[in-house]
């Protein structure tokens, strides 16, 4: 699984959204590597051990004919108290990192493979991943 080697801060503050304000991907939107990407078109966190998930399915069905790149890391850290302990008394224990996953995100990219295989590749991924996702080729 991914993760950062060092931090700087165990804990991170959540991040606080306005609903009213779209908030879209600028960075990472388009296919840099690859011929065939897989695009995010929702919001969400993805933990470390779905990208990995994902990986593992794309690198399967590729076989050893394909290359991926994925293009996004893991490295905010996200905690969690433990099953039945009563309301306040801090924050919960780290328990692994994540990805803030905004609209329009490339999220993993492939080349090397029939069209076919690719797509085939990317929609398996994309059912191990929290959020919509929609796969896209180089235009």
């Amino acid at each position: 699984m991914l993760f950062p080697k060092k931090v700087k801060f165990r804990k991170w503050q959540t991040f606080r959204r306005n609903p009213a304000k779209k908030y879209v991907e600028t960075r990472g939107t388009d296919i840099s590597f690859g011929s065939f990407g897989l695009k995010a078109m929702a919001a969400g966190r993805v933990r470390s051990n779905q990208i990995e998930a994902a990986r593992k399915v794309i690198a399967h069905t590729a076989g050893k004919a394909g290359k991926l790149w994925t293009r996004i890391f893991p490295d905010m850290p996200y905690t969690q108290k433990p099953a039945e302990v009563r309301m306040g008394s801090g924050k919960g224990d780290p328990q692994g990192f994540c990805f803030q996953v905004r609209p329009g995100r490339m999220v993993f990219e492939v080349d090397g493979l029939e069209e076919s295989v690719a797509r085939e590749a990317l929609r398996k991924a994309g059912t191990k991943l929290p959020i919509k996702t929609k796969i896209v080729a180089r235009s």
